[in-house]
């Protein structure tokens, strides 16, 4: 019997030392960016450092003077121009310098650790083979068959992401240990769909409770990735039923609407059909101007004023609609009203938006004007780009009286017949219902705006159907509405 059998394999040890003997041999001296200075390393560092400073304390000390003196600040001196030049040479100088060291540490990092794994790889592998083929002999003993031998394909999966495969569950236990985070999913693993599926599984484990009703299948997830939704878990469905044929301004038009309310297409249907029988319905467009109200803050109240008279100027308008307009080609500056509360000063921007509502040109065109209030007004702290003076998705008394969005007044009269016949009623009986309903009974309620039935009902499934948001400030007629926020 062998005496090789049974007995544990020894490492051919010749073998090991002629591998690793490259790993004493001398490298040549690489080359460094550093070498191409005129001066030491430590010389050049100090030399920019110093100047950087220096630079910035002469720029500020020579700022804090022009703001003292009420000096504009674009009026340069050429040592200030020399000195933005020198600290902008500087501040790149520096960037550069830690940017390609921090660079070059994780580039050297990465391929010294691929380079380890490989070595030690081909190392093993090498071992394996000399003790399965030299100290065994040519003849293999059980021995050398049951030794393990790491395969390439074992090593790089000890490397490889949950994220690029396998099983789901191993993606949802990373999300509930917080490993990976809920709202990546959809750029992690490229499919939408399977992210929904992903976060709806962790979101029930975590909840304890079942998204069983809530629909999933059936829906594009891909359409609404970056637009509408973020961290999608499912879907809902809104019935949309159809009210008319509505006669306004001698066109026929049919109002979808998407609604759970019962009764309201039905109702709503009606009195197009007694608009139409009556000979249909005119309408005016008052007023056309979406808002956006930024607050500011100076450190007097006289500060605060004087920036609210510069705005007021009509001599200043033509300025600053050049500067507000830079933002869209759809987006024009109608007008700008201030009013101020202690120090703060609040300004709210008007101007159309083609067929947009627009709230994204209009935030832009704020932030150019605030820009440009900088130069004359360096002391101006802005806190936020809308100070709720607006204002957007409330009801508010100013939006009935300034208006915001579209300002619209409708007419239609109803002939007696046409009462009696489609509404089941009397001129009468109506007349006194809106009497001690709608405003009696609106006074008694302290109601904000206009006095009437249900208007912002019959708005809001109308506009959910164009895409719209939730309707809160639909509680009076004429309208002010724009794309769903009225």
């Amino acid at each position: 019997m062998d005496k090789a059998v049974g007995e544990p394999l020894k490492p051919c040890h010749g073998q090991r030392h002629h591998h690793n003997d490259h790993r004493n041999l001398p490298t040549p001296t690489s080359l460094k960016a550093s070498d191409a200075l005129p001066l030491p390393l430590y010389l050049t560092n100090g030399l920019f450092f110093g100047l950087f400073f220096s630079v910035a304390y002469f720029l500020l000390h020579r700022w804090r003077e022009k703001i003292r003196s009420s000096t504009p600040l674009h009026i340069l001196t050429f040592p200030e121009i020399a000195g933005i030049i020198c600290l902008a040479s500087s501040v790149v100088y520096l960037l550069g310098f830690f940017g390609i060291g921090i660079a070059q540490s994780f580039i050297s990092r990465g391929s010294q650790d691929s380079w380890d794994v490989e070595e030690d790889h081909m190392t093993r592998k090498k071992s394996g083979l000399c003790a399965e083929e030299i100290c065994s002999g040519p003849a293999k003993s059980p021995a050398a068959s049951l030794a393990p031998v790491p395969s390439e394909k074992a090593v790089n999966t000890m490397f490889q992401s949950p994220m690029l495969g396998g099983d789901d569950e191993e993606v949802i236990k990373g999300v509930l240990s917080g490993d990976i985070p809920s709202y990546s999913l959809e750029s992690k693993l490229g499919d939408c769909k399977r992210a929904a599926v992903i976060r709806r599984e962790a979101l029930q484990r975590i909840t304890g409770r079942s998204l069983e009703g809530l629909p999933l299948e059936g829906f594009d997830y891909e359409s609404i990735l970056g637009q509408c939704c973020e961290m999608p878990v499912g879907y809902v469905q809104i019935p949309v039923g159809v009210a008319g044929p509505l006669l306004l301004d001698g066109k026929e038009y049919s109002v979808p609407m998407a609604t759970t309310e019962g009764c309201l297409v039905a109702s709503t249907n009606r009195g197009c059909k007694a608009i139409y029988a009556s000979g249909g319905a005119g309408s005016v467009l008052l007023r056309d101007g979406m808002t956006r109200a930024p607050v500011v803050r100076f450190g007097t109240a006289k500060r605060a004023a004087e920036l609210k008279f510069f705005i007021e100027d009509p001599a200043n308008f033509d300025t600053l609609s050049v500067v507000f307009n830079r933002s869209s080609r759809f987006g024009k500056l109608q007008n700008i009203k201030c009013t101020i509360a202690g120090k703060n000063l609040y300004m709210r921007f008007s101007c159309s938006t083609g067929d947009a509502m627009g709230m994204n040109m209009v935030s832009k065109g704020v932030q150019n004007v605030l820009d440009y209030f900088q130069t004359d007004f360096p002391d101006m702290e802005i806190i936020g780009i809308s100070g709720n003076f607006c204002s957007d998705k409330k009801p508010a008394a100013v939006n009935w009286i300034e208006g915001r969005g579209k300002s619209v007044v409708c007419e239609a009269i109803i002939k007696e017949e046409v009462v009696q016949k489609v509404l089941k009623t009397n001129v009468a009986t109506l007349v006194e219902l809106n009497m001690l309903k709608n405003l009696t009974g609106s006074a008694m309620a302290g109601a904000l705006g206009g006095f009437n039935a249900h208007a912002s009902n019959i708005v809001h499934c109308s506009l959910h159907r164009h895409r719209a948001g939730s309707c809160s400030e639909c509680r009076e007629l004429p309208l002010h509405y724009h794309d769903g926020s009225c």
